[in-house]
């Protein structure tokens, strides 16, 4: 018995090594150890051996077992990395499967086109942040001290750090704009820049609204700016992120932080101005508010209003992404739905 296992482990060797192909192997396998392999044979002989030699018998057939295992494998392995495991009807040139990619958030690739607009015009991207005080949020605002925004029911305070007045009473911000007084004291004017960011609003979410959604701030501070000017500017950055007209139009409206105030409008694109759910049947939709930075948030940021003047917008960045795509509900952007998602690859 012990010849027969050394015959066959020296054929079985020779017989595994010669293999040319992977199914020349599988064949090769299953006559060495499969169920009716030569090895299965003599194992199956063992039993009606004498009582001393059963069990050297049998732990020298485990090993052979073993022993032929880890040469097929290895083998496997090697015909696996040849040519000879590919098929003859194989086309090398046919290009393969590309594996799945992500792509940027349609909201991202908003901004990212928004700031090579405005860098295009001598801006400059400015951030601070995610949370802030009722000092830079309000106060330098201009926000009156009884001012509903003040309220929990609007702004999201942080807890432990909700009391007192001030720069200690912390909380995530509820719009970009006290990053303005932030950027002016620190830089002289004239200045030009922009400040993208996530917002936060305490709010009911529906089509048009969300409690985090994005804002795209843009400020020019210098002696003149003519309101005229900061209108072509509004135009010209819609039109070149849109790639075609987009027909605004400006209305009067109060904000404690810009003096006079204005809210622009622009077309709605879902319905092409005839009237939708987005744009509440009157064919335009509000995009931004903004008008001349108000006298007293220049001096807060140490400026003297008598000698600067500037003009601001705050673009609902959310809504600019809604129009690119004539997308209806605002909530589809912030839900992770890759298969809404997946179609602005």
């Amino acid at each position: 018995m012990n010849e027969k296992l050394a015959l066959l482990r020296e054929s079985g060797r020779a017989r595994i090594a010669e293999a040319a192909s992977v199914a020349e192997l599988r064949n090769v396998k299953a006559s060495l150890i499969g169920k009716n392999g030569a090895l299965s044979e003599i194992m199956r002989e063992i039993p009606r051996l004498g009582p001393a030699l059963r069990a050297e018998t049998g732990r020298q057939a485990n090993e052979l077992k073993d022993f032929f295992t880890r040469l097929i494998e290895a083998r496997d392995e090697e015909l696996q990395l040849s040519d000879s495991a590919i098929s003859a009807d194989f086309d090398l040139t046919v290009p393969g499967t590309p594996p799945p990619g992500g792509a940027l958030h349609p909201i991202t690739q908003m901004c990212y086109d928004l700031n090579d607009a405005f860098k295009s015009l001598g801006f400059e991207i400015f951030q601070e942040p995610e949370i802030t005080s009722e000092l830079y949020a309000f106060d330098n605002l201009n926000f009156p001290p009884d001012h509903p925004a003040r309220e929990s029911m609007d702004t999201y305070w942080i807890a432990g750090h909700d009391t007192g007045r001030g720069g200690d009473r912390l909380c995530l911000r509820p719009h970009l704009t006290g990053a303005s007084v932030r950027y002016m004291r620190t830089h002289k004017p004239p200045c030009r820049f922009v400040y993208p960011g996530h917002v936060y609003r305490n709010e009911t979410t529906d089509a048009r609204h969300e409690r985090a959604f994005f804002q795209y701030e843009a400020l020019i501070v210098d002696r003149e700016m003519p309101f005229a000017a900061g209108k072509v500017m509004v135009k010209s950055v819609l039109d070149k992120v849109f790639g075609r007209d987009v027909p605004v139009r400006m209305r009067v409206g109060f904000f404690p932080f810009v003096e006079p105030g204005f809210e622009i409008d622009m077309e709605c694109l879902v319905c092409g101005g005839t009237g939708c759910g987005v744009c509440k049947q009157v064919g335009w939709i509000e995009i931004m508010p903004g008008g001349t930075p108000h006298p007293n948030v220049l001096r807060a940021a140490g400026l003297d209003p008598e000698r600067y003047t500037g003009f601001y917008v705050n673009i609902g960045l959310d809504r600019l992404v809604m129009m690119r795509y004539g997308v209806d509900d605002v909530r589809l952007f912030h839900s992770a739905d890759l298969r809404f998602l997946s179609q602005f690859k």
